[in-house]
């Protein structure tokens, strides 16, 4: 059978990954109003996933190596069809926001099933290289389209419609996974789960991302943040001395000795951080300063995804031209140019061509790291750890951004006029170039992480 079926399912996958995330923010409005949420409760119809799928991943990533990689890619995409259906439906604020979690539970299963399923399907090297490239294209579509097919959608169907779009698209997904992808091979040994240190590590990543999200709103100083900061400490605490002493732990530290997947894990975290919160900030310039409709918004972010797309591709023929290290430490210096150009061109009455040059420089680097990134965080991985190691690497992203956006909304708000909100166009401005830095301090860490594995 042609490798590129099960390909195109793959990176439809990643897109409706990233299509969730964001798809309903330009819904946000219509969902408060025709359910009657408060303005504090409406965050959760997008925190909700975000806490979800962090908290999950590490155990995502174990059940696809102990269940089965085919298995878990049909289960989590019918967790997905299924709360998209419901979620559609619901009449209440509560059920809404359950059904987004649920949704999440189903991105921690599909994002380690995908990668794995990549990381073994096709060989270390050039094809993995380029399978990666053309799954990365279709996370940056989903990043950047979702606001516009979200506001299409709304404007046309209403609010309900951004859930039911992934109704027949999971279905059809699951139903594909289970006829394309290879037979699961059960693991040698029994299949067991460490089950304490599964609930504590589980439990106290999901408190710390919570703590990540809720507190910038709530505060730092606040009951809430409080508890959830002591919890998850103590929770991540027990996980570490857990897995210490287990049989069957849910992280392997044999994993840990693989000096590329740690150090890719860091450059992931970064990345998130730096390159995934600038949609945030740019959402705010389009719309608070220069007035953009969401569904202009969304006319905005074309060219951003374009040249996502366009730079994965060129990440995966630079890898084989001059090597991973080299194309990893191209890209991130090629982003923290073009981040230091756009913020210079962010004005309140500058034109939108005035932007591109940063823009086009932002997403080719952004592209090519992101290739980069996982083909290090995959290279020298046995195939029966490479669902835990993806749950590694993704849990670094999802904590990464989390941390990165809350640093750098506070920031924004510090340096704007209004720090209550942080929109000011100084407080934009001040974000961007607080992402240009990031990016530029990431370059010695990716020289570290490519002198720690094969490759130029």
């Amino acid at each position: 059978m042609s490798a590129r079926l099960p390909l195109l399912v793959l990176a439809l996958a990643q897109l409706v990954i990233a299509l969730d995330y964001n798809i309903v923010y330009v819904a946000l409005p219509d969902i408060g109003a025709g359910l009657g949420f408060s303005d504090h409760d409406l965050q959760w119809v997008v925190s909700a996933y975000v806490v979800t799928t962090g908290g999950f991943l590490l155990l995502g990533g174990r059940a696809v190596d102990l269940l089965g990689r085919r298995r878990m890619f049909v289960a989590a995409a019918l967790i997905y069809a299924g709360s998209s259906l419901v979620g559609g439906l619901t009449e209440a604020p509560g059920a809404l926001v359950a059904m987004r979690a649920l949704q999440g539970i189903g991105g921690s299963l599909l994002f380690p099933a995908t990668l794995s399923l990549i990381n073994t399907i096709y060989a270390e090297g050039p094809e993995r290289n380029r399978a990666l490239a053309v799954w990365g294209a279709a996370g940056a579509g989903g990043l950047c389209f979702g606001s516009l097919l979200g506001g299409v959608l709304v404007d046309a169907l209403g609010w309900p419609s951004v859930f039911f779009v992934n109704v027949p698209v999971a279905g059809a997904m699951a139903w594909a996974g289970r006829v394309l992808f290879p037979a699961d091979v059960p693991p040698p040994g029994a299949r067991r789960f460490d089950l304490t240190g599964a609930l504590a590590g589980t439990a106290g990543i999901t408190l710390l991302v919570f703590l990540l999200v809720h507190a910038p709103a709530a505060g730092w100083s606040s009951p809430s943040a409080f508890a959830s900061a002591v919890l998850s400490l103590a929770l991540l605490t027990l996980f570490a001395v857990v897995e210490t002493r287990s049989r069957n732990p849910l992280v392997p530290s044999r994993l840990f000795r693989n000096r590329g997947l740690v150090a890719a894990m860091a450059v992931t975290a970064v990345y998130s951080a730096t390159f995934s919160s600038l949609p945030y900030f740019l959402t705010l310039y389009f719309q608070t300063v220069r007035g953009y409709s969401a569904f202009t918004t969304g006319l905005a972010f074309l060219v951003p995804a374009l040249v996502v797309a366009a730079g994965t591709q060129a990440g995966e023929r630079a890898v084989a031209a001059v090597g991973v290290r080299r194309m990893l430490v191209g890209g991130m210096a090629l982003g923290a140019v073009g981040a230091a150009a756009l913020g210079l061109a962010l004005t309140r009455h500058g034109s939108y061509p005035m932007l591109l040059p940063g823009i086009v420089l932002l997403g080719l680097g952004q592209g090519a790291a992101w290739t980069g990134m996982w083909i290090t965080a995959a290279a020298g991985v046995a195939p029966d750890d490479q669902g835990v190691a993806s749950g590694l690497a993704s849990t670094s992203l999802q904590v990464g951004g989390a941390v990165g956006l809350a640093v750098l909304v506070a920031l924004a708000g510090a340096a704007g006029q209004h720090p209550a909100d942080g929109t000011s166009l100084t407080g934009i401005r001040t974000a961007v170039f607080a992402i240009a830095a990031g990016i530029a301090c990431a370059v010695p860490l990716t020289l570290a992480v490519r002198r720690t594995t094969t490759g130029p």
